[in-house]
């Protein structure tokens, strides 16, 4: 695809954070990924040293900021900065997972609003616009004074289920874990022609709930519960035994980032759960994996994303039949 395309004055590069999904990007795209040098002082702290010339180029850094979260920002400021300084026209940061964003507004007192002190970092050091996928919360979008580019995940994990035959059945659900997901587990019931259930819990304390009742008709239904983030697998799995203990048949849990800290892979493979299915924006390290997980290729929807972007293209036509 990209071959009918000038991609001439574009270049790709990566910090460590995904380098992998890193070179399938640049694989989808038919472009070599740049050369960087990233190191470190031997006090640990980073060095980067990029190895070509950027003047005058469009500049894609792709770099997830996941765990190490602290290190994966860090760089990524460090390499905006490097850009800026080595004259690129115009520096986009690929984050297909947005770190620090369960901060998005003030809850409590005396609590800041993470997201966006990060958006602020990003833009302070250079970037001249941001792409990532599924935001934890949709108004962080308004908190950069540049251009985001929200791309959506829903439209990989439909296909997936699909091509496995769970549209247009009756026996099929699409579950919201939290009423703040409605509208992403809305897309992905219209996208299967199923019906939309939606689970009321509270948080007593991060990484804590607790279910307080279930809107919608699952008794007896393959349930498919959908979520931005999976992180320590507490909120998903509760959510699947409340849905059973009150009469579904099945519950698959899909997810965008598989964020999957501490023991969430013993967790999620020791649950009730039939099925889990994420895509590849954090990478999957051999301890992540286990066997109900399903991961699923993000490199194309980035890749065309950022062909999109350089060459003054439509990226919500990404996602013209699904909306």
């Amino acid at each position: 695809m990209s071959n009918d395309y000038d991609l001439s004055k574009m270049k790709l590069f990566s910090g460590n954070a995904h380098p992998e999904l890193a070179h399938k990007v640049a694989e989808n795209l038919d472009i070599p990924l740049g050369n960087l040098m990233t190191d470190r002082f031997a006090d640990g702290e980073i060095r980067i040293m990029i190895e070509e010339s950027a003047r005058g180029n469009d500049i894609f850094l792709i770099q997830p900021t996941c765990a190490p979260t602290n290190d994966n920002c860090m760089e990524l400021f460090i390499m905006l900065d490097a850009f800026r300084r080595a004259s690129a026209r115009n520096i986009t940061v690929v984050m297909p997972y947005y770190g620090y964003a369960r901060q998005d507004k003030k809850i409590k007192p005396r609590e800041p609003i993470t997201a966006r002190l990060v958006a602020d970092i990003i833009e302070a050091c250079g970037a001249s616009r941001v792409v990532a996928i599924d935001l934890h919360a949709e108004q962080i979008q308004g908190f950069f004074n540049i251009p985001v580019d929200h791309l959506y995940g829903f439209p990989i994990l439909g296909r997936h289920f699909i091509e496995l035959g769970y549209k247009d059945r009756d026996d099929v659900v699409v579950v919201s874990p939290d009423v703040a997901g409605v509208g992403r587990a809305s897309a992905l019931a219209k996208m299967l022609n199923g019906s939309l259930v939606v689970i009321n819990k509270r948080r007593p304390r991060p990484n804590a709930v607790e279910v307080v009742e279930i809107v919608g008709d699952f008794v007896g239904k393959n349930c498919i519960m959908i979520d931005d983030m999976i992180d320590t697998g507490g909120s998903i799995v509760s959510g699947a035994q409340a849905l059973l203990d009150r009469g579904a048949k099945d519950v698959i849990a899909c997810c965008t980032h598989p964020v999957f800290s501490r023991a969430a892979s013993i967790r999620l493979q020791d649950s009730p759960l039939s099925k889990v299915v994420c895509l590849d924006t954090i990478p999957m390290t051999p301890e992540k994996m286990f066997p109900k997980l399903t991961v699923l290729p993000s490199a194309q929807l980035l890749a065309d994303a950022i062909r999109r972007i350089h060459c003054n293209e439509s990226v919500s036509e990404l996602f013209g039949d699904w909306r």
